[in-house]
Parts: C-alpha cells; structure tokens; sequence
C-alpha cells in the first residue's frame, strides 16, 4: 500500500512550488536586513581599527593617546628630522594673566616671545636626546630613512609668565605650567604619515617644591616636561628599530 496517492500528480507538483515561492518571499524580504546588519557591523569593526588616516590605536601607549601605521617599517629610519614646532597658549590665557596684574601685563610681544623659547627648547631637548640616544639628527627630508616629525605645542598655560619688566614682583607656584604634546611622524621619503600621539602634562620644579617662577626656572622645568616626551618617543622607536 503506498503512503502518498498518485490520483491528482498536478497537485503534487505544485505543493513544492507553493513552498519554494513562500520561502523565496522570505529571502527576499529578510536578506536585505540581514546584509544590511552585517555590513553596518562590519564597516563598525573597521572604524575602530582603523583611523581615516589608516592608523590603528596603541594599546597601552605611553602617551594619552597614539596611533600608529601597522604596516610602516620603523627599522629603516636611521635619521631624524624636526619641523619647527607650532606652539599655541590656551584659550583667554593672555586675558586671565592680565586679569588684576599688579605689574605690567602680558602683551602679544610677550606671548610671541614665549612662543619662539618654547620651540627652541623644544629642538634642542629632543636633537639633545635623540643624538645621545644613538639617532642623527638632519634637516635634509626627502631620504628614505629619515623619519619626520611635526610636533605642536598646544594649550600652553605658563603659570607665572617673566614678563621682564623692572621691578616685578616675585611669584612661588607649585607648578610653572602645563601644555600638550601633539606630534606627527610622517615617512620623509613617501610622505605618508605612519604614526600621531597626544599627551598632557604638567611641567613641576624638581622634587614638587614651591619656587620661585622667573624665565630660568620656567625653561628648566619645560626642557624636563619635553626631555620625557623625548624619552618616550627614543623608547618606542628602539622597541621597533632593534
């Protein structure tokens, strides 16, 4: 005895149809979602590995933050260029300085003043580290092993500036200020930009003692605030040059 009747063949061809059509039906109205899904997750996972630059974050970086190229070749970099840093105070820093000054206020010729200091020390801190760490320091760009860096000193906030007028009074700080790092590495020969970083930091008297704050003790203690981003730069690149 057969389980299934041949009586109606025409029906029995047209039940697969039935399903074949209702199954179509749901593809067709839940692939698109579903692909839609999946490519949203996928371009999700992208952004966060990779920046629009193409760098990728570095985890556990010294620096507040750092992003790297995962593709560059750092051990090809015997030489090193520095760009003359861009240097910015803070916002309202001139306004707040001035704000109910006893001595003669800070002026843009003050300011400019300051700036040029900054990123004089700022070369001379980071040519003085990096030779006595093995790197030579050029100013020649267009090779391909010179390594470039464009750094800028952002949001600098001295906080006893030496205006140098007679007969100023004495200010004792904590801490003679604060400013953030912002550099870039580009590969001097390509010109691709292989890595970025950021950091903060505050610029302290040696041992944390409150101190008089004049233009020498300003300098000394940015040249130690930019000897440790110096350092810190010499670290990662030996940890990718040897």
């Amino acid at each position: 005895m057969k389980m299934f009747s041949n009586r109606n063949p025409e029906r029995n061809r047209r039940v697969p149809a039935a399903v074949a059509l209702l199954l179509s039906s749901l593809l067709v109205a839940v692939a698109p979602a579903t692909l839609a899904e999946d490519k949203a997750e996928d371009k999700a996972d992208t952004a966060q590995e990779r920046t629009f630059d193409n760098l990728v974050a570095v985890e556990g970086a010294a620096m507040n933050m750092a992003f790297i190229d995962p593709d560059a070749d750092f051990s090809v970099f015997k030489r090193v260029a520095i760009l003359e840093p861009f240097v910015a105070f803070r916002s309202n820093w001139q306004r707040d300085q001035n704000r109910g000054r006893g001595r003669r206020n800070v002026s843009i010729r003050d300011m400019e003043r300051i700036k040029q200091d900054v990123a004089t020390q700022f070369e001379r801190v980071f040519t003085e580290r990096l030779e006595a760490a093995g790197y030579e320091v050029v100013d020649v760009v267009g090779d391909d092993d010179v390594l470039l860096l464009r750094p800028a000193i952002i949001d600098l906030d001295i906080t006893a500036p030496d205006t140098r007028a007679a007969g100023r009074s004495q200010t004792f700080t904590a801490s003679t200020g604060a400013a953030t790092l912002y550099i870039q590495l580009f590969d001097a020969y390509s010109g691709d930009i292989i890595g970025r970083a950021a950091d903060r930091r505050a610029a302290r008297s040696r041992g944390g003692n409150i101190g008089w704050s004049n233009s020498v003790t300003n300098i000394a203690d940015a040249r130690r605030m930019f000897g440790s981003w110096a350092d810190t730069l010499i670290a990662f690149l030996d940890s990718h040059y040897k």
